[in-house]
């Protein structure tokens, strides 16, 4: 990836293009023993937007910075479907599997910042 990249807010635009909601960036920087740098998560409203949203990351990093993502899983029940683009992974959710799994406080001591929503 180039370095003028900021891919951070490319996948919020990805995800913002496909109108997911309650983006939180999870900062892992100054949390020991751990290998990636941060956590993206946001949530849609069905499977099918959250299939929607993931596929808009995707496309959208490939068109507008010519990246790829290393790996991603979870197209097949689309509950939650996690991209890794290597320093950052993205989780996009439905609202209960994210209630469910609650990364945020698992992650609790990481920086937590909060993006509005777009409407």
């Amino acid at each position: 990836m180039t370095e003028n990249i900021d891919i951070r807010q490319l996948i919020i635009e990805g995800i913002q293009e496909r109108k997911g909601r309650d983006i939180t960036i999870v900062d892992m920087d100054k949390v020991d023993g751990t290998t990636i740098d941060r956590f993206i998560i946001c949530q849609g409203n069905s499977s099918m937007q959250v299939t929607a949203i993931a596929d808009s990351i995707r496309e959208y990093l490939l068109e507008k910075a010519r990246v790829k993502p290393y790996n991603y899983d979870g197209y097949r029940n689309a509950q939650w479907i996690v991209i890794d683009y290597g320093d950052t992974l993205v989780h996009v959710f439905t609202r209960e599997a994210r209630q469910y799994y609650n990364l945020e406080e698992l992650w609790s001591d990481a920086v937590i910042t909060h993006i509005p929503d777009l409407d």
